[in-house]
C-alpha cells in the first residue's frame, strides 16, 4: 500500500512540473496608476488645477518581449479618462527598449516638452529578496525591495516563470520578470494585469532612432540644470520634493 501511494506521489509531482511553463515570449499588458493631486504642488495655480482634475491618472502600457529583448511603451487610455492633452503628451511618446544579451537600453523621453534619445547600459539596481508572495496575473510572484536615487524605495514582485529579467520603465534586475511595482515617493503603482503569449508581436521590439543619442549622466546634468532655479523664492520641503519627483519621473 505503501509503495503504490510513494508512486501516486510520484506521479502527481512529475505532472505538476511538466505543467510548469517557463515562458520566453510574451505581451504583457500594465495598468499604471499615479496620484496626480500628491504629486502636484501646493502653488495657487496648482490648488485650483486640482479641483479641475482627478484624483488618479490611469493608463495602460504593454510590455512585449521575445530573445532577451523588450519594449515598454504606451498603449491606451481608459475609455472614460480625463486627463488634458498636456498630462498625456509624455505618457504616449515616451518608450523604453532592453537588449539584455548585450546590456544596452535605449530610450526615447519626452522632457520639458523636446523628445530626447537616450542610449547607455542597463541600469543595475540592488535588490533585497523578502519572504513575501502574492499572485499577479495569475502568477505566484515574490517581493523585492530596492532603492533608487539613492533614497527612493521601490517595492517590487517578480515571478521567475517569466524568462527575461524585465519590468516597467527602466526597473529591472530581479531573476525574473517583475509584475508589480509601488514607489510610495512617485505616488505611482504598476501592475501587470494580463499576459498574451499568442500572436506576440515580435517585429515591434524595436528601439526609437534618432541622429543623435545621450547618456544617462548627461541627461540628469540637463534636466538638474535646468530646474535649479525652480521655487528659488520658496525652497520650502514639499517644493523640494516635487522638483525631485519631476528629476526621478524623467529619469526612470
Amino acid at each position: 500500500m505503501k509503495t503504490i501511494l510513494f508512486l501516486a506521489f510520484i506521479i502527481v509531482s512529475a505532472g505538476k512540473i511538466n505543467a510548469q511553463i517557463f515562458i520566453d515570449k510574451a505581451t504583457i499588458e500594465y495598468e499604471v496608476k499615479a496620484n496626480i493631486k500628491k504629486n502636484m504642488g501646493n502653488g495657487s495655480w496648482e490648488e485650483m488645477m486640482k479641483d479641475k482634475l482627478p484624483t488618479f491618472k490611469t493608463g495602460y502600457y504593454t510590455f512585449t518581449f521575445a530573445d532577451n529583448k523588450s519594449i515598454y511603451k504606451f498603449d491606451h487610455w481608459p475609455e472614460k479618462e480625463r486627463m488634458p492633452d498636456y498630462m498625456r503628451k509624455d505618457d504616449e511618446s515616451n518608450n523604453w527598449y532592453f537588449d539584455h544579451n548585450t546590456g544596452k537600453m535605449i530610450l526615447q523621453k519626452n522632457i520639458f516638452g523636446s523628445t530626447f534619445n537616450i542610449e547607455d547600459s542597463i541600469l543595475k539596481l540592488e535588490w533585497t529578496l523578502t519572504s513575501e508572495n502574492r499572485n499577479i496575473a495569475g502568477f505566484n510572484c515574490k517581493k523585492a525591495v530596492a532603492k533608487m536615487f539613492d533614497s527612493v524605495y521601490v517595492f517590487a514582485f517578480y515571478t521567475d516563470e517569466i524568462m527575461i529579467s524585465g519590468g516597467p520603465c527602466s526597473i529591472n534586475g530581479l531573476p525574473g520578470m517583475i509584475m508589480g511595482v509601488t514607489i510610495p515617493r512617485l505616488f505611482t503603482s504598476w501592475i501587470a494585469t494580463k499576459v498574451s503569449v499568442n500572436n506576440v508581436a515580435v517585429s515591434t521590439i524595436q528601439p526609437s532612432t534618432a541622429k543623435k543619442y545621450y547618456t544617462i549622466p548627461f541627461i540628469k546634468k540637463t534636466i538638474e540644470d535646468r530646474t535649479k532655479d525652480w521655487y528659488s523664492a520658496d525652497e520650502s520641503d514639499e517644493n523640494k520634493q516635487q522638483k525631485n519627483r519631476f528629476i526621478w519621473t524623467a529619469l526612470l
